[in-house]
């Protein structure tokens, strides 16, 4: 088989099968597949933004009652980053893969038959754990599965697919807080049990996905991914002949058994240090930048004057602006250095931003908001790429996961500063606010974070 073009020469053996298979109908249908399961989080987490004007209503919450709608589910997708990304660098990335989302369907569900606002928080939370290493592990199971050349465009391709349900979210919510009711149950809770439905689709990856070859090997079980990387390029149609297959292991993927501990030590001690301390402060800077916008849209709104359905109206609008910015983002992150498509991306954020909160034209409110989701999306899928390859396969998960974690409780508490701050000093002093760290964001990525776009995962070590 021959080297794709801009693909490199690996040195694992797995990981030399993978980089020399063509894109083909079987890496598309795994992107799609994969995309579907991203699909559930990023639903789960726009919906607290969706959710929280509806229950203030529904149970006379006041700032902070609001706050802890948006927040319970940030907090147990805290804990989930942390724990199950360990897990999946102990049980594997398919295992924890399936994991993760049938925990978050079951609680999912049961929180729609909550009966107060005390159980909605807790089932809440732990729906949230289920799906706290989902992004993570979208990030890691594509990066090892899908050859340099293609490897940030057909990730790209996976969000696009999961950022449906952001505006699914925003456009059920308008239209089930409508009708008040149906079937006897409450609208705002059909939300809840639509998410859960993502049980039917964990079993229909129990039957397709493989585990990570890459995984494999970091495990010592290099005979096994080879196998399955074989049976995946006769899947593809390029058969591999045995000397096509290199007998060296790369040095950062030799069998070795470590604690989390350890691992960690070997992120934040080792010649990976400056990409780790770059990944913690900017996953605390980008929930600002993300989700602040997301989650505050619909409160935003109705403190402009709106009614709770019109303004979910205005941001179902705006929340287009995710699907089709990552979508503009799948040329976008091959034919620019991510870095540098991140920091750019975080500019237009921080600007579109206090556009839209300075507003007060319904057609530029959604025209704001439809700019900004774009450019969050282009920024959001670079930087899911990019943490997926700044580590090596026996840490990456970890790495990643819990740097990532640190997103995940920096929402967590977001909303009881930025609601009340909503309440107190407008929408403008909330998103001026998010601008400034917007800015240091640029500066940390842009100092510290490497070059990594068109290597191979092997080939983007210091």
């Amino acid at each position: 088989m021959a080297v794709p073009t801009g693909a490199t020469e690996p040195t694992s053996p797995a990981g030399a099968i993978l980089e020399r298979l063509p894109l083909a109908g079987w890496h598309r249908r795994l992107v799609v597949l994969v995309g579907i399961g991203s699909f559930f989080d990023l639903y789960e987490v726009f919906l607290g933004g969706v959710l929280a004007p509806i229950l203030a209503k529904e149970f006379s919450l006041g700032s902070i009652g609001k706050a802890a709608v948006v927040g319970s589910g940030f907090l147990g997708m805290f804990v989930g980053a942390i724990v199950l990304s360990v897990l999946a660098d102990r049980l594997g990335r398919r295992r924890v893969f399936l994991l993760n989302l049938l925990t978050y369907s079951l609680f999912s569900l049961a929180a729609a038959f909550s009966p107060d606002i005390g159980w909605f928080l807790v089932l809440r939370f732990l729906a949230g754990v289920g799906l706290g290493a989902e992004l993570v592990l979208v990030d890691t199971y594509l990066a090892e599965f899908l050859p340099a050349h293609s490897r940030g465009r057909y990730t790209a391709w996976a969000y696009t697919v999961g950022f449906l349900g952001v505006p699914v979210a925003a456009l059920l919510g308008g239209k089930l807080v409508a009708a008040s009711q149906l079937g006897g149950i409450d609208g705002w809770r059909w939300l809840l049990i639509a998410g859960g439905l993502g049980a039917v689709f964990v079993l229909l990856l129990r039957r397709v996905l493989p585990e990570s070859p890459r995984w494999l090997e970091s495990q010592g079980r290099t005979e096994e991914a080879v196998q399955v990387a074989r049976t995946i390029a006769a899947k593809v149609g390029h058969p591999v002949a045995p000397d096509d297959v290199p007998a060296r292991v790369a040095p950062e993927e030799a069998p070795e058994k470590r604690s989390t501990r350890e691992v960690l030590r070997t992120a934040l001690n080792g010649q990976y240090r400056t990409r780790m301390v770059m990944l913690l402060i900017f996953q605390v800077l980008q929930t600002i930048a993300y989700y602040g916008f997301g989650t505050l849209a619909p409160l935003v709104l109705v403190s402009k004057g709106f009614e709770v359905t019109e303004s979910l109206g205005y941001a179902a609008l705006s929340f287009f602006g995710y699907p089709i910015g990552s979508l503009i983002s799948v040329p976008l992150v091959e034919r620019f250095e991510r870095k540098w498509l991140i920091v750019g991306s975080a500019i237009a954020i921080g600007v579109l931003g206090i556009v839209f909160a300075a507003a007060s034209a319904p057609w530029l409110i959604v025209l704001a908001g439809f700019l900004l989701t774009s450019s969050s999306n282009i920024f959001s899928n670079a930087f899911h790429i990019y943490q997926a390859e700044i580590f090596p396969t026996s840490i990456r998960s970890t790495a990643s996961g819990v740097a990532y974690s640190l997103s995940r409780a920096t929402s967590a508490v977001m909303p009881f500063i930025a609601v009340p701050l909503l309440a107190t000093a407008g929408p403008v002093a909330v998103f001026g606010g998010a601008a400034f760290l917007i800015l240091l964001l640029c500066l940390d990525v842009g100092i510290l974070g490497p070059r990594s776009t068109g290597l191979a995962l092997e080939e983007v070590d210091p």
